[in-house]
């Protein structure tokens, strides 16, 4: 069946990669001195998960972090540069995309994101132009593949599960969705959108 709603992942999806296994962080050692593994041990591993589920604020866990690892670095930089470097856009996806909106199919953001990339993403990257609603995990309370993940953001954008379709660029989350009742597609960015909907 057709959906009456598209609801798009975003890492991995409509932010891509400027080459195989590129990562925003890549350069980050010669741009701020910072090691990609030193963050990631000490921020991501250790204060992302309740961030990322609106449980606590990004700033101060970052500003902790970086403390200890690159004092000369302050959250406000660092935020600045992730934000800016991960931001890779598939225009041809959200050209895709726009096709299916004039169609009168909903697009909405389905995705694991904490508070401010979310409006990062929502205002400076204008996809509040492209798309009817944002459905993140630190709003929501829960992320994917998370079973209340699916039925939290279903009540958020008030149509039945059978007309929600998700693309995502991974495999347990498509999963999670099929089980939740939605419709789901694995995007690999291989195949143009139309492709991979059948529709």
């Amino acid at each position: 069946m057709t959906a009456r709603a598209l609801m798009m992942d975003v890492d991995g999806v409509l932010v891509t990669r400027l080459r195989p296994g590129w990562r925003w962080d890549a350069d980050m050692e010669a741009d701020l001195g910072v090691k990609p593994d030193d963050l990631q041990q000490a921020f991501f591993a250790r204060y992302f998960r309740p961030i990322v589920l609106g449980q606590e604020p990004l700033e101060p866990w970052l500003a902790k972090a970086l403390a200890e690892i690159a004092p000369h670095v302050t959250a406000q930089r660092m935020m600045a540069y992730w934000f800016e470097k991960d931001a890779v856009l598939d225009h041809q996806l959200l050209a895709d995309l726009e096709g299916y909106r004039a169609r009168g199919i909903e697009l909405h953001l389905a995705t694991i994101q904490e508070h401010n990339r979310a409006t990062h993403l929502w205002e400076a990257l204008r996809f509040k132009d492209r798309f009817d609603g944002l459905h993140h995990s630190a709003a929501v309370g829960f992320a994917k593949p998370d079973p209340d993940y699916y039925a939290a953001t279903q009540r958020r954008v008030g149509l039945p599960a059978a007309e929600l379709l998700l693309v995502d660029d991974s495999e347990r989350n498509v999963e999670a969705a099929l089980a939740a009742g939605w419709q789901a597609r694995h995007w690999t960015g291989e195949r143009r959108l139309a492709e991979v909907l059948g529709f």
